[in-house]
Parts: C-alpha cells; sequence; structure tokens
C-alpha cells in the first residue's frame, strides 16, 4: 500500500497521507542540520500558556550514545531501530507555573503538548524525506535512570528517525506489514454532542 492508496473521503493535505511509521530504515546518517530542523518544527507545536513542556533527548547512529539509547527499547524493537539514523526519547515536564509566576503546579495537558511536539517533528520529517516511528516498547525505569531525567518529567515516547530503507531489511513478520496503515472513519470518533459509545 502507498500513500496514495490511504482512503481518503475529504480534502485532507497529502503530507498527512505521506506520513506514516515504517520499521525498515537503511542505515544512514541524519544530518544534524536536518534534526535541527525537525525540533525546530516541534518548538512551533502550540501548549497550555506557551509553557512548551517537551523535552527530546537523542543520539546519531554513530555517536557515543548510540548503544546506550538503543539499549534502553525493548528487544524486539531493537531488531529494527538499529537501522535507523536517531533515537529519540521525548520527555514532557508535568510542573508547569503560570506566565510571571514561579509558583509549580501539576500541568493537566503536558502529555497532550509533547504530542503536539511530536507531531509536528515528524510531519516536518516526512516533508524533508525523511521518516518517523514512535514506540513505547521501552525500559522506561531504566531509561530514566540511565537518560537521569527527573522524577517531575514524563518518559513519553521513544522515537527513530532515519531514510525509508528496503522491507527486505525486516524479519518476515514484519516486512509483510510494512505498509501505511489506513484509519477509522471520522464519524467512529467525532460527532456533536454528548459522549456515546
Amino acid at each position: 500500500m502507498t500513500a496514495s492508496a490511504r482512503t481518503v473521503t475529504r480534502p485532507v493535505d497529502p503530507l498527512f497521507l505521506e506520513r506514516w511509521s515504517p520499521r525498515a530504515f537503511d542505515g544512514t546518517a541524519v544530518a544534524q542540520e536536518d534534526l535541527d530542523t525537525m525540533f525546530d518544527a516541534a518548538r512551533w507545536a502550540a501548549s497550555a500558556f506557551n509553557y512548551q513542556p517537551w523535552r527530546f533527548l537523542y543520539a546519531h547512529r554513530d555517536d557515543a550514545d548510540w548503544s546506550r539509547f538503543l539499549g534502553l527499547l525493548a528487544p524486539f524493537n531493537q531488531t529494527w531501530v538499529a537501522n535507523a539514523g536517531v533515537i529519540a526519547f521525548v520527555l514532557s515536564d508535568t510542573l508547569m507555573a503560570a506566565p510571571g509566576s514561579q509558583d509549580l503546579k501539576p500541568s493537566h495537558s503536558h502529555s497532550f503538548d509533547a504530542g503536539a511536539a511530536w507531531a509536528t517533528l515528524a510531519l516536518q520529517a516526512t516533508r524533508m524525506g525523511y521518516h518517523c516511528h514512535a514506540m513505547t516498547g521501552v525500559d522506561f525505569d531504566k531509561a530514566r535512570a540511565e537518560l537521569a531525567v527527573p522524577e517531575r518529567f514524563r518518559i513519553e515516547t521513544a522515537i527513530a528517525i532515519g531514510r525509508q530503507g528496503d522491507r527486505s531489511v525486516l524479519p518476515e513478520t514484519l516486512a509483510a506489514r510494512e505498509a501505511p496503515s489506513d484509519r477509522k472513519p471520522v464519524e467512529s470518533f467525532a460527532r456533536a454532542g454528548n459522549f456515546i459509545d
């Protein structure tokens, strides 16, 4: 299935259809300048009070932190992420202060806001010819300790970033699933009025 084979019922911008989460990466490096552009896109995401609670910790495939970051993923994910160009962890600050205040209080939307930043990063990556795959197959306790993440921050997800590779680099079971997925119809999740399951 190609991005153009995805079912579209309304005039959605093609960028949203081109963004998908492959597991087959080609092993090439991601230039720091390109990665910085993706992070720049992430910083323009909306957030409550413009607090921007997201943080990104990352390692390039050829740097000293690569094997350390890779080892924080579930073994299944390590097998295919090994061919990505960058591994990043997305964190969110669970505390925030109102504008002009130093009084920290729990943030209701920290995960929501970090998700918006991840989405803008992924769309920018797609625009630049890269792909991203977010995953929660992570040893979160180990990641917190290894990356010295303070307790007030939630580790949301890990992301593999790179150029798409040929599906033949994947085990047969994964290669068979290596295609953009379709989505539920809008009517199944958006409706006027009260919640109805």
